[in-house]
């Protein structure tokens, strides 16, 4: 069902530039200065494309950080697309999940909310957890 590395998808790529989800893994590895991530993201700016998060993202991503660190996560969002869904994504997300469950198995609710926030802004996530979103049929990018 899902998309593999580095895959088009369904509108990925409009014009040549991508809508660009990112998801918490890549943000967290980003603000740990792994060099992949921060190749990904500054080649994500050279083409222009559009980074997006949303509130489960920084959410996830919040959750794990020191006091101290967190005024570098605010940094780090500025240039980002803040994007906020519907509740179309939300029954989306919803479908996603119980037919995993029917297949015996398991979609977390942050990763079809993601998977699902992605699909309808026709954005490629970029996350290093490609199997997470295996059970959707959202485009994926790793780094």
């Amino acid at each position: 069902m899902g998309a593999g590395p580095s895959s088009g998808g369904d509108g990925s790529r409009v014009g040549g530039l991508m809508n660009a989800f990112l998801d918490s893994s890549f943000v967290i590895d980003h603000l740990n200065g792994q060099p992949e991530a921060v190749d990904h993201l500054r080649s994500i700016f050279d083409r222009g494309d559009q980074p997006l998060v949303n509130e489960i993202v920084v959410c996830e991503v919040r959750a794990g950080l020191r006091e101290e660190d967190v005024d570098i996560l605010n940094l780090m969002l500025e240039p980002f697309e803040f994007i906020q869904p519907g509740p179309e994504t939300a029954l989306l997300a919803g479908s996603w999940r119980a037919e995993a469950h029917r297949r015996g198995r398991a979609l977390s609710l942050a990763d079809g909310l993601i998977a699902a926030a992605a699909y309808s802004n026709r954005a490629t996530v970029v996350t290093r957890n490609v199997r997470d979103f295996a059970l959707t049929p959202v485009a994926v990018e790793t780094y």
